[in-house]
């Protein structure tokens, strides 16, 4: 089975802003996920939720700026790397992943050196 990558893009201010109750429905959406893809035979090789982007480093040559490398309205807020037998698989379980109105997912194939 090959690794996939899939990161989660939102607007960091929906979580900022969310209530307790509507924060507390997310995370247990992410766990039925975890649960679905375990279900069905696939595997969650690991995956986390990263602090704002405010708390970022950037590095650019010499160049070392705190922040994130751009201002977006969607962020990188966190990964699950999982293993898939094909892309479309992992695609397929990319789609699944609870997100706020507006968020999108990316699907990276890890490349096996």
């Amino acid at each position: 089975m090959a690794e996939y990558l899939i990161l989660i893009y939102e607007d960091e201010n929906g979580y900022a802003n969310a209530s307790p109750d509507v924060f507390q429905q997310v995370m247990e959406a992410h766990t039925r996920f975890a649960q679905q893809v375990e279900q069905r035979g696939g595997k969650i090789v690991s995956g986390n939720a990263l602090q704002p982007t405010s708390t970022a480093t950037s590095i650019r040559g010499d160049v070392v700026t705190d922040g994130p490398f751009a201002e977006t309205k969607e962020a990188l807020g966190g990964f699950y790397l999982i293993e898939a037998a094909t892309k479309e698989e992992a695609v397929e379980w990319g789609k699944k992943i609870p997100l706020l109105e507006g968020g999108f997912i990316d699907v990276v194939p890890v490349w096996e050196m």
